[in-house]
């Protein structure tokens, strides 16, 4: 006698569903883009003047300079804190290509780090051990949303006196010992790439710094290494944030606390519905802050046929990111082994990314943890 076999259910739950957020923002982005058309003003205008003010005060900072760009962000803050060639700097082997890119792009050297694999950020011990008479900076990232641990890299830092810059691309909004992220080292890197918790409609970043020598050098290298129009002190770049995106991330900010706080929520939800579950291991708080979620990152054995199996239950999910820095084909001349950063790599093979955007409801929620479920009963 024939087995009739189960169709799967489809769930359809996106990773990101940005057409519900501009749903309900709709009106509001409307009206401020207006505003920017009407003005016909589009670089350097009104918009990215206020903007720029606005991300300073959110991140309690003396400035804020708008960019083109989280990578240029990286790139220019680097520069004008003088990092260059002959110069190491110490990145997370665990993060976007980008942290380390930056460092490339200037001639100096990516000096990989391991991570604490409890909250997947920069592990302060492995960091020490790295510190050459080379160094010259250290960039923790704020990885998935959650500050790395400053306290023990701001102490090795002022130690031996190093530069330290925030990798701040998807963690606006944490916290950490009450401190917004950002604003503890010379500079913070922000990144609006539209998939961010603050996302613009294309490319867009900011730098927060309390440093006004920083700020001024950062304000000249966005614009051609112009401090006045047609007179350039050096060799800059062409890296402004533009009016459009400013207006749309003006409206977009008004909201943002509202939006982390549904994000911590779902996280909770997650938390809860996945817990027991053998062979998942959810994502752990430091307890050293305020986790704003822009993404709710599990660790599961076997994560490619787990991630199969959701896929084809229409559920969206991501693995960010599937190979370590330093052992990414760009970086095969520095000679890094498998093996010479065990927790970068463990994490690389295991993470899975669920879906955690603030509009998900209840019942996608349940959805995604019925289906990982049934994908480990498998």
């Amino acid at each position: 006698m024939k087995t009739e076999t189960k169709p799967q259910i489809r769930h359809n739950v996106p990773l990101l569903d940005l057409k519900k957020q501009y749903a309900s923002i709709r009106e509001e982005v409307q009206s401020a883009l207006a505003v920017v058309f009407e003005s016909q003003q589009f670089i350097l205008g009104p918009q990215s003047q206020a903007l720029e003010q606005e991300i300073a005060a959110y991140c309690g900072t003396r400035f804020a300079i708008g960019v083109g760009s989280g990578t240029d962000a990286l790139l220019l803050s680097l520069r004008a804190l003088g990092v260059g060639s002959g110069d190491e700097v110490i990145v997370p082997a665990f993060t976007f290509f980008a942290t380390a890119e930056c460092v490339s792009l200037l001639g100096a050297t990516p000096v990989f780090a391991d991570i604490q694999l409890s909250t997947f950020t920069l592990d302060p011990e492995s960091v020490a051990a790295k510190i050459s008479p080379r160094t010259r900076a250290i960039i923790p990232v704020h990885l998935y949303g959650q500050a790395a641990d400053m306290n023990p890299l701001l102490e090795l830092a002022r130690k031996h006196k190093l530069h330290l810059v925030e990798d701040n691309a998807q963690a606006l909004g944490a916290t950490y010992h009450g401190q917004p992220t950002g604003a503890m080292a010379d500079a913070g890197c922000i990144s609006f790439y539209p998939t961010k918790n603050l996302g613009a409609w294309g490319d867009g970043g900011m730098v927060v710094t309390n440093s006004e020598g920083v700020a001024q050098r950062l304000r000249s290298l966005r614009d051609h290494g112009s401090a006045n129009k047609y007179l350039s002190q050096e060799v800059g770049w062409n890296s402004r944030l533009d009016e459009i995106q400013s207006a749309v991330l003006r409206v977009k900010l008004r909201h943002l606390d509202e939006w982390n706080r549904q994000r911590r929520s779902h996280a909770a939800a997650y938390d809860s519905q996945l817990r027991g579950l053998a062979g998942v291991v959810t994502p752990q708080l430091s307890g050293w802050g305020d986790h704003v979620f822009h993404q709710y990152t599990i660790r599961v054995r076997q994560r490619d046929a787990v991630q199969k199996v959701l896929s084809a239950r229409g559920i969206g999910t991501a693995v960010y990111y599937p190979v370590p820095l330093h052992l990414q084909p760009a970086y095969a001349s520095l000679h890094y082994q498998p093996g010479d950063l065990p927790q970068s790599e463990r994490a690389s093979a295991e993470v899975l990314s669920l879906p955690v955007f603030a509009e998900i409801t209840d019942e996608q929620i349940t959805s995604v943890s019925g289906a990982l479920r049934e994908s480990l009963a498998r």
